[in-house]
């Protein structure tokens, strides 16, 4: 079936490919799921020479009785299924081993320095968006596409640079996940899924007989067997059980704990201990193995210090110190007001209003501004600090008063 022509020029000018289309080969990321395999689609209807490549990632033998992940399996085959029906050329490459080491082996030493990682930023930033673009430079591409609801467009400044924005259908935004990814990456990378909504993307399918039309996102880390992911720590690290003791903020030790794999900061229910008042978990030593739990009030922060920090904006991140933006520190939240510091070495984000509990380990993402449409311009890990949470009397670091001073000067 033909597809209309209003989303075929509209697949075109995400692609901004110069030329005729059927001169510019595009490889395409196919994980197995209906958003790669549309994108593929879309691509090959608008003329582009397609082909299509998916990472074989874990052990896809165990994975074949699995649903709701990618990457493996059924997920191979389905990819090839769509490809075949497309008639375009597929490649399956295996990339098991260079998963383990970075990002499986990571994400458990991460859980072990009593963090709360996200392996799917470390496996867009590694494996994907640098190995996988790789092989695509490697294989004469104009450019890498892939499914994820993201939007990017030339710059317009004669750079040459394209920069990524938050996409039409903003309940789909995947760029929490993205942020990490560099300015070369994004200058090769296409979204052509970025100006559609998700039902959209499933009429497509529908309209085009696609074999996953019908099939549910993912939903679980593809590595981790039924959410637990204490499993696949304990398997890697048995030391990860070693037992620590959990204590209030005040000092008082309240009980023992069996990992503290088990625990996050911010994490409420199933503490083992109890309390005339709810307690949440504060921080976590990995080094002496203590979790510290209190009240609520003890997770409030306006400081969030970052590390490995990925900066997109035109210019240098030195020179962005003080500048406004909007962050959002967890993936299910929208973006919040805040300023960057960058001082004496360090790069962090003063939130203009405290939030309760957030988690070292996980990303910290910088946008212009809130909504669809909104420009991404990077963000970082967070990180930990010892004046984390507890009492507001204690004082400011040196980041937030060199801002303070700044944004004195400036009024």
């Amino acid at each position: 079936m033909k597809l209309p022509d209003d989303i075929i020029n509209t697949v075109r000018q995400a692609m901004q490919l110069e030329g005729e289309p059927s001169r510019a080969r595009v490889v395409v990321a196919m994980s197995g799921g209906v958003d790669s395999s549309v994108a593929a689609a879309l691509i090959k209807a608008a003329g582009f020479e397609t082909v299509g490549i998916t990472l074989q990632l874990y052990d896809h033998g165990a994975a074949m009785r699995r649903s709701g992940t990618c990457c493996a399996g059924q997920d191979i085959h389905d990819a090839r299924r769509v490809a075949e029906s497309l008639g375009m050329p597929h490649y399956v490459l295996d990339y098991e081993s260079r998963f383990k080491t970075a990002v499986i082996d990571e994400f458990v030493t991460s859980y072990m320095r009593g963090e709360t990682p996200i392996p799917c930023v470390n496996c867009n930033q590694t494996v994907k968006f640098a190995d996988l673009l790789q092989m695509a430079h490697e294989l004469g591409a104009a450019a890498l596409a892939t499914g994820h609801y993201l939007t990017s467009r030339a710059r317009g400044d004669g750079s040459g640079h394209r920069d990524l924005y938050t996409p039409k259908d903003i309940s789909r935004d995947q760029s929490y996940f993205l942020y990490a990814t560099t300015q070369a990456q994004a200058d090769f990378l296409r979204f052509p899924l970025g100006a559609l909504r998700k039902q959209q993307t499933r009429d497509i399918a529908q309209m085009l007989n696609l074999s996953v039309a019908d099939k549910p996102d993912s939903q679980d880390i593809c590595f981790v067997p039924r959410g637990r992911y204490q499993d696949v720590v304990v398997r890697l690290r048995p030391e990860a059980q070693e037992q620590g003791e959990i204590v209030h903020v005040d000092g008082r030790v309240l009980g023992q704990h069996n990992g503290i794999i088990n625990f996050t900061v911010g994490q409420r229910r199933g503490l083992g201990v109890a309390e005339g008042e709810p307690l949440y978990v504060v921080s976590i030593d990995a080094g002496t193995r203590r979790v510290v739990v209190g009240p609520r009030a003890s997770l409030m922060q306006s400081r969030v210090p970052l590390k490995a920090v990925n900066w997109l904006g035109e210019e240098p991140l030195g020179q962005a110190h003080g500048r406004r933006l909007f962050v959002k520190i967890r993936s299910t939240r929208a973006p919040i007001a805040a300023r960057l510091t960058v001082a004496f070495g360090e790069t962090a984000v003063i939130l203009e209003e405290p939030e309760a509990g957030v988690p070292p380990g996980q990303a910290c993402v910088f946008y212009e501004r809130q909504g669809s449409g909104a420009r991404i311009l990077g963000g970082g890990i967070i990180g930990k600090q010892a004046s984390f949470g507890g009492t507001a009397s204690l004082p400011p670091d040196r980041a937030a008063i060199q801002l303070e001073n700044a944004a004195s000067v400036a009024i």
